[in-house]
């Protein structure tokens, strides 16, 4: 029964790892084949498994969805059902073959689940990024109200200069003002959307300023030393709780092996010479 599930195991993971060495592949592709040659989804094996007629069953609820939106789509919604029926289909196999019958309802309960929570680490990993972003995204709206634009063009430069998933969020506000909608508005939904309270700041701080007309660029460094400042204490907060933390692998690894290294040989030592 270990030795399937083992198994079973490996063999959802070695679906994740294919799935993300070709999202890898087509990301390195990119820059030589054209756009449609690389985001096809016919090209893709796990859009071809997602589309089949008994798959596509599976679909994603609201919450897969936000998931696979949060994780800044790795996959397209074919290829997350192709995932998940491909892991749970490997799950399936396995229990057949090893005659493990009991094992087979959980196990492809679980291989329904496991790409879901590869997408769950994905999206904190890159909500993460996005917030250690928003200090760099303040120091350029901070220089480009000090050089004198007006709070939207200020933030398109500074959105323009950043990087990373923080920028690519708002590179989509910039797009929707582009297509009509209310700055504003759009930076208000991304604020949302992503769920950092200093982004939400951000949007105060330049709505706040728009409608009272007071001085943008001070208000922008105030906040901008504000948040470094706490982001500061949490990190000193942080360390002074890390002797903590390690407490426990010391005691119960660290000494062990030690006094296995080096009390155990001079005791038995002592009692070869005893006898």
């Amino acid at each position: 029964m270990i030795a399937v599930l083992a198994a079973s195991l490996a063999a959802m993971s070695s679906t994740l790892a294919v799935g993300a060495l070709a999202i890898r592949t087509r990301g390195s592709l990119a820059a030589s084949l054209p756009t449609t040659d690389v985001t096809d989804p016919r090209r893709s094996p796990l859009a071809v498994i997602g589309s089949l007629p008994m798959v596509r069953r599976i679909g994603l609820r609201g919450p897969s969805l936000r998931r696979l939106e949060a994780s800044g789509g790795p996959w397209t919604e074919r290829e997350a059902i192709g995932a998940k029926a491909l892991s749970a289909g490997a799950a399936a196999l396995l229990c057949v073959l090893a005659g493990a019958w009991p094992l087979a309802l959980p196990l492809v309960v679980l291989g329904l689940r496991l790409p879901e929570v590869w997408l769950s680490r994905l999206a904190a990993r890159r909500l993460t990024s996005a917030d250690r972003e928003v200090p760099v995204l303040l120091d350029l709206l901070a220089v480009a109200v000090s050089a004198g634009l007006p709070p939207q063009a200020a933030l398109r430069r500074a959105i323009d200069a950043a990087e990373g998933p923080l920028a690519d969020e708002l590179r989509l506000v910039v797009r929707a003002t582009d297509l009509g909608g209310r700055w504003r508005d759009e930076l208000s939904m991304a604020a949302r959307r992503l769920g950092l309270p200093d982004l939400d700041r951000v949007v105060g701080t330049l709505t706040r300023a728009e409608a009272l007309g007071s001085s943008l660029a001070e208000e922008v460094a105030r906040l901008a030393a504000d948040v470094r400042e706490r982001r500061r204490a949490v990190a000193t907060e942080r360390a002074r709780t890390a002797p903590v933390k390690m407490l426990f692998p010391l005691v119960f690894l660290v000494l062990p092996a030690f006094l296995l290294l080096t009390v155990v040989p001079v005791l038995i030592a002592t009692v070869e010479s005893i006898r």
